[in-house]
């Protein structure tokens, strides 16, 4: 059955038309996702969809009582309410304290954020995270989401696939995050041209379906091609006087060449060359570091070190707040550590690509800010001006001319990354750099990435993105430390699940048991008993710290050994058994913490 059918549905905006004679309908329990350019039409069909848009044509047609959940781009919270009243409105509290689902959503979503707190006092992501929360906590028979994965980290992104996967509801999502599409949507709906191209399967399903047609597209317009060079040919062979005779086949030419399709647009990034790096690009040593400065806000670093060496492409994850991007200002020199200190390298040419993009002049032209770096750029053979590599990256007559200020997020985005690379840097520093970035910009980027022989050193909560341009991961698990992961992603959310279990179980020994040593025997046990379990305690603790000095070392000598694939994996062998045994001791010491009562 379906809950919603679109009849012939056009929608523009000013002279664009974003919808053209669109027929579509959704199925009860479909999972569709829902890619495409930016300002291409995406965000338009979901709110003609939702109802939230009226069509210029066309009709719109929902089953009688259909639910709607609706997530926008926009915040549309009432500044004034709680994050309770938004989310819970008027459950009680046992009510919802008693229901294990709203509990997870609030637990993954809302997490240590004051219930009490105004929605007018919360940042752009805690109202993010706060209208998502009080969609999933309703019932509805189809769920709507534009863009859910920003300002999520990807332990949350990860969370909220597994809840969607879980839910009867049918889903219609916008997103660029790849992984995420896969993760949820069985179909995939590509909107192009004002049109809705439908693929079945998520996104690697939807990226060989696309290929293939392509492969079709063009073996017939090879076909076309060969027709028309004849019929041109066949014209020009005939006398002057038989032109008139043979009209139709006139006319056939004229269209063949009218259906000429426009070249490409995609945008082209280029690979320049990258200065000689030697052996030194970054050495932490010894190195303590706090977000807010010296002593100030979380400790992101404690007594840390660690080695980035030439060729690394190392992908740094950690949950919102962590200091991944403190971490990225520390090698950037923006700021310093509370102590140790940071050598780098004497080849090192740094490009940081932050997240506020502050770097650009917003009362500035477009051309302006690219001929400040570089007027001309050798390519090959061929001398490029800035103007003609701004017209290849879709900034194309007028467009160079418009004031930074004036650009979109994406735009602004890609005129950074192209000031960054024609800077010739040999080493990247790249925080969130797929934001407001469509797919086809990013196939772009990871495909100038794949061939571009520097340092990479790369913050992302896309994991799809993340995982394609990165050889390994370095997590802050919140201990201080730079914790290398062998297993990626997998083995990230699988240490961050952990950990969260071992903090719930300690969380949760009862309150009124003394903790000094001089406390009373638990109950059930004899003074003797409680002696030797202690002792016992003492041995695994002794023992936990010795692994951990062990772990320490091993990430240290594979950071010293990034370059010989042999002997990283002797390490990471090693390491993989040395984590074996430390979780086997941190069991052991949790029952004899629960039998002792501590």
């Amino acid at each position: 059955m379906n809950l919603v059918n679109l009849e012939s549905v056009s929608h523009a905006y000013g002279p664009k038309p974003l919808l053209s004679d669109v027929s579509l309908g959704i199925e009860d329990g479909e999972r569709i996702g829902v890619v495409g350019r930016n300002g291409g039409g995406k965000t338009t069909l979901l709110g003609v969809i939702a109802g939230d848009v009226i069509p210029d044509s066309g009709r719109v047609t929902h089953t009688r009582g259909l639910r709607v959940g609706f997530l926008s781009q926009q915040d549309l919270l009432d500044p004034g309410l709680t994050v309770r009243a938004l989310v819970l409105g008027d459950m009680a509290e046992h009510e919802w304290a008693g229901d294990q689902r709203v509990r997870e959503i609030l637990g993954n979503l809302i997490g240590d954020l004051d219930l009490d707190a105004k929605a007018g006092d919360l940042s752009g992501g805690e109202r993010r995270r706060t209208a998502l929360a009080r969609l999933l906590i309703g019932d509805h028979d189809l769920i709507m989401l534009d863009e859910p994965t920003n300002h999520l980290d990807i332990e949350a992104i990860a969370w909220l696939a597994a809840h969607l996967s879980g839910r009867k509801s049918a889903l219609a999502v916008v997103t660029h995050d790849r992984w995420f599409l896969d993760a949820v949507s069985t179909r995939t709906w590509e909107v192009v041209d004002g049109r809705v191209e439908r693929y079945e399967g998520g996104y690697a399903a939807y990226v060989l379906a696309k290929a293939e047609r392509a492969r079709i597209a063009q073996a017939a317009e090879e076909r076309r091609q060969n027709l028309m060079r004849k019929e041109i040919a066949w014209l020009r062979r005939g006398p002057p006087a038989r032109t008139s005779k043979p009209k139709f086949r006139v006319e056939a030419a004229q269209a063949l060449i009218a259906n000429e399709p426009p070249a490409r647009e995609t945008v082209e990034l280029l690979k320049f060359a990258a200065a000689r790096l030697g052996k030194t690009v970054y050495d932490l040593e010894d190195v303590t570091l706090h977000a807010g400065g010296p002593g100030v806000g979380p400790k992101v670093l404690d007594r840390c070190t660690w080695q980035f060496g030439p060729g690394d492409r190392v992908g740094l994850i950690g949950v919102n707040g962590s200091g991944k991007s403190s971490v990225l200002r520390l090698l950037a020199g923006t700021v310093a550590p509370d102590s140790g200190r940071v050598v780098e390298g004497r080849t090192v040419r740094l490009a940081h690509l932050s997240q506020e993009l502050a770097e650009l002049d917003p009362s500035r032209r477009v051309l302006e800010t690219v001929e400040e770096i570089r007027k001309y750029v050798q390519v090959g053979k061929k001398e490029w001006t800035a103007s003609q590599l701004l017209e290849r990256l879709g900034f194309k007559g007028e467009a160079q001319w418009k004031v930074v200020g004036d650009l979109s997020g994406g735009e602004r985005r890609r005129l950074q990354l192209l000031r960054l690379l024609m800077d010739d840097p040999n080493v990247l520093l790249l925080d969130e750099p797929t934001n407001d970035l469509d797919i086809e910009t990013l196939n772009e980027l990871e495909d100038l990435l794949d061939g571009w022989p520097g340092t990479l050193i790369l913050v992302s909560h896309d994991r799809y993105f993340l995982e394609r341009v990165t050889d390994r991961c370095v997590a802050l698990l919140g201990d201080g430390k730079l914790a290398l992961l062998p297993g990626g992603v997998d083995e990230y959310l699988e240490r961050r699940a952990a950990g969260t279990a071992l903090t719930a179980r300690v969380a949760e020994r009862p309150a009124d048991v003394p903790q000094a040593s001089g406390a009373a025997v638990p109950p059930g046990l004899s003074a003797k008993e409680e002696r030797e379990l202690r002792k016992e305690l003492n041995r695994l603790e002794r023992q936990l710290d010795k692994l951990a000095g062990q772990e320490a070392g091993l990430h240290a000598e594979m950071a010293g050994a990034a370059g010989d694939y042999e002997k990283l994996g002797g390490l990471d062998a090693r390491l993989r058994d040395v984590l074996a045994q430390k979780e086997t001791v941190e069991t052991a010491w949790l029952e004899l913490a629960d039998r002792l009562g501590d």
